[in-house]
């Protein structure tokens, strides 16, 4: 599968890596010293553990232009970063190319496909301007809730911190070929992943668990198996 990382920072390269290792053909889509260690190094992931690798990335690059058609793409940015990238995706999109959003908190397309009273609502808040409404096509992306920790501790290196949870869903909590797909793909790298039915209630679970936890870890500078 042609897999394209569109933000290799903690989760999407988190993500790269483990599917690069696993045979998948991964571009990355990064910048700076980042982009330019796995360039020339490809891109090391170390597991809690102490287990380190280093991925082989098929292509490593500035422009989400040059990745060229994909089957799949992870975007890894940042909510607030996602429209400095949108007008470039539908050039790397093909008609059955999956879209999965890694980012935290409730999406721009939560009511796509949500067949209720709000169904199809835009929520401007999260894309004021309307650019990731308008060049990201919402029947290709598959829900997913991110459960790892990770972070980059240099240009290039990922490193591991707990979780291997990536639970998906398709919008409209159907049990597509393209999910188990997906599912399938997950696992084969090393993931845990499961569809679910209702992938918003998995978005509003973790975000209970970030509202309750994570003013305490602020105030106290407690990681979560201490507040635990």
């Amino acid at each position: 599968m042609k897999v394209c990382i569109v933000g290799a920072g903690a989760i999407g390269g988190l993500m790269g890596a483990k599917l690069a290792l696993a045979g998948e053909e991964v571009t990355v889509v990064d910048q700076g010293q980042h982009l330019k260690a796995i360039q020339e190094n490809g891109l090391k992931l170390i597991w809690e553990n102490g287990t380190e690798t280093v991925a082989e990335i098929a292509k490593a690059t500035d422009k989400v232009k040059d990745a060229g058609d994909q089957d799949l793409i992870i975007l890894g940015l940042k909510a607030h970063y996602l429209d400095q990238v949108a007008k470039d995706i539908p050039g790397i999109t093909g008609p059955d190319t999956m879209i999965v959003t890694v980012q935290n908190g409730i999406p721009w397309w939560y009511f796509h496909k949500h067949a209720g009273p709000f169904e199809g609502h835009t929520l401007e808040s999260l894309d004021p301007s309307g650019v990731l409404g308008k060049h990201i096509d919402a029947d290709k992306i598959i829900g997913c809730v991110v459960y790892p920790a990770a972070t980059v501790t240099a240009p290039g290196v990922i490193q591991h911190v707990e979780g291997d949870r990536f639970p998906i869903g398709e919008l409209d909590g159907s049990e597509s070929g393209r999910v188990r797909k997906l599912h399938d793909v997950l696992v084969n790298a090393g993931f845990r992943s499961r569809i679910l039915d209702d992938i918003r209630s998995e978005i509003w679970l973790k975000a209970w668990g970030n509202l309750s936890f994570n003013p305490i870890s602020a105030l106290t500078h407690a990681t979560l198996v201490d507040i635990c």
